[in-house]
């Protein structure tokens, strides 16, 4: 992906063009809508990645859980169940783990390496299984006990989300409607009475 100081160079790049094409233009209002445009366009394109990529995380997260927990109950450590994991899955949820990984295979203890990660990623379902993982090997528990907890609990989430975005789906949908569908409608039925009325003054 990009990184930030490709990011940040792309939006002066585009500041600068967009800027160009006002002043061109020689039409303040057009000059403002495309400096503002150039502003706020990167960091919402930004954000609506960021999001989508924590979607994508939460969506592959159980199937992923499952593997680390199935992997674990064979006799794998840990690490060799990230390994699998990394082996058999993609996505960014994947990429994670890999650069975890690598950091552990390169000598970094594995809760600092596992916190590194709660804190890069800032999703709250995955923060709270490495949180239980590093609590478990600070106290010796077993982990498959926690991953199988972790592993209900991750899907019973994702069956509340999918709960409340069904409860919320009829709001998303009338949005449009009053903004757009509705004052069109009403444009066409009370168009030519409106015509009417003029005409008769």
């Amino acid at each position: 992906g990009m990184n930030a100081d490709s990011f940040v160079l792309g939006k002066y790049i585009l500041v600068v063009v967009l800027l160009g094409v006002g002043i061109l233009s020689r039409n303040v209002t057009i000059l403002a809508v495309l400096l503002i445009s150039s502003l706020l366009a990167p960091d919402m394109f930004l954000k609506s990645n960021e999001k989508k990529r924590k979607e994508q995380m939460l969506k592959s997260m159980p199937d992923i859980l499952d593997l680390i927990n199935v992997s674990v109950e064979a006799g794998l450590g840990f690490d060799a169940a990230l390994q699998k994991v990394v082996d058999k899955t993609e996505g960014p949820l994947t990429q994670e783990f890999a650069h975890t990984l690598n950091e552990i295979n390169i000598g970094k203890p594995r809760r600092e390496a596992l916190r590194d990660m709660a804190d890069r990623i800032k999703v709250d379902d995955i923060s709270t299984f490495l949180g239980s993982v590093i609590q478990a090997d600070q106290l010796g528990v077993s982990i498959t006990n926690v991953m199988r907890i972790q592993s209900q609990q991750v899907r019973e989430n994702r069956r509340m989300r999918a709960e409340e975005a069904a409860q919320k789906a009829p709001i998303k949908i009338l949005i449009p409607l009053v903004l757009f569908i509705f004052p069109t409608i009403l444009v066409v039925l009370l168009g030519p009475a409106i015509i009417s009325l003029m005409d008769n003054l």
